[in-house]
């Protein structure tokens, strides 16, 4: 939907999500250039992107991006978000000094005629994961609510008898009374928070048609009304919200166990505030307010190690400065966790 595209111009600054970027491959490949979706992260900028082209092997496993390629330990497997992106894997790694190959895991494809378990698109990502690393010791990541699929992946491995010997959640919040919020509510809240710089009138339009619509619809009269350009295809923005709904619907049917691992909580020092949509009571309940987020109700205080990071949700990873202290924290106790595997 861009009507021109520089060769300085920026993927992601364009609009550009991981559905995109799998797209954009594919297409690619239509036409003789060969490069992966992971090549689109590690260069967003186009004259970057251009020597990529055909360079540099990649994991034969689908959707599975290889944001560091080398490295003398074990992999790093990070999982997308509750919006199902792994961007956000990039400028965090590079800030990162670890010595291991990086990977960002893909969600495996929805059905809509049999929703899946988290359980089941767990199992799905481990095919992935097996076929880069097939055993373990296994070490993850996630940020914000894909982390908790990060746990589910860990108890399915469990459960095969490998071993999980690093868990890093970035602002995961364990939420007691999870199963009382509407999936669809959270992603139309999602959409709106993407429309918070348009001016109050044309906000609060959107804002009023967002209680008595789908998600499908809301995006449709965002495009109608200029916040999204005219020419834009939706299809992918319906696809991604469809598809974290779905993800949204497996989190809340999901029963916590309580895991034999210790995790790392890397959680943001200030609450994320909406000026223009109001909390849900899940979001600023207990769990969100304390440093442990809620998983002390399924694990050990003694297993769980809290880390402040400056920020809020959002900003703990948007902003440089705070992404930089973030990767340090991250990169302090995986370097010790390495050695005392070794």
């Amino acid at each position: 939907g861009v009507e021109r595209v520089g060769r300085h111009d920026h993927f992601f600054e364009l609009g550009g999500h991981s559905l995109l970027a799998v797209q954009l491959s594919s297409r690619a490949s239509d036409l003789g250039l060969n490069f992966s979706a992971a090549d689109a992260f590690q260069a967003p900028v186009l004259k970057d992107l251009a020597s990529k082209v055909g360079l540099e092997p990649q994991p034969s496993s689908a959707g599975v991006i290889s944001v560091q390629a080398t490295g003398s330990q074990p992999p790093l497997f990070f999982v997308p978000t509750g919006f199902g992106d792994c961007s956000y894997v990039v400028s965090l790694v590079k800030e990162m000094n670890v010595d291991c190959p990086v990977f960002a895991l893909p969600w495996p494809t929805f059905d809509e005629a049999r929703p899946l378990t988290l359980e089941a698109i767990a199992d799905m990502v481990i095919l992935a994961i097996k076929e880069i690393q097939p055993h373990g010791p296994y070490r993850f990541a996630g940020y914000s609510s894909g982390g908790i699929l990060a746990y589910a992946i860990a108890q399915r491995l469990l459960a095969l008898d490998d071993t999980v010997s690093f868990m890093a959640f970035i602002d995961v919040t364990l939420f007691a009374n999870r199963s009382s919020m509407s999936p669809s509510l959270i992603v139309r809240n999602m959409v709106l928070e993407r429309f918070e710089s348009l001016n109050d009138e044309t906000f609060e339009v959107l804002k009023r048609f967002a209680g008595q619509c789908s998600i499908a619809q809301l995006i449709e009269k965002a495009k109608r009304i200029g916040a999204i350009p005219p020419d834009r295809d939706l299809h992918d923005d319906i696809l991604m919200s469809e598809r974290t709904a779905q993800f949204h619907r497996a989190l809340q049917s999901y029963q916590v166990p309580s895991l034999p691992i210790e995790i790392y909580q890397f959680y943001a020092m200030e609450p994320l505030i909406s000026r223009r949509i109001p909390p849900d009571k899940a979001s600023t309940g207990q769990e969100a307010r304390s440093p442990m987020r809620g998983w002390d109700r399924v694990l050990s205080p003694e297993a769980i190690t809290a880390v402040p990071i400056v920020g809020d949700h959002v900003t703990m990873m948007s902003v440089m400065e705070n992404r930089k202290a973030l990767a340090r924290a991250i990169s302090t106790p995986l370097t010790g966790v390495l050695e005392k595997d070794s």
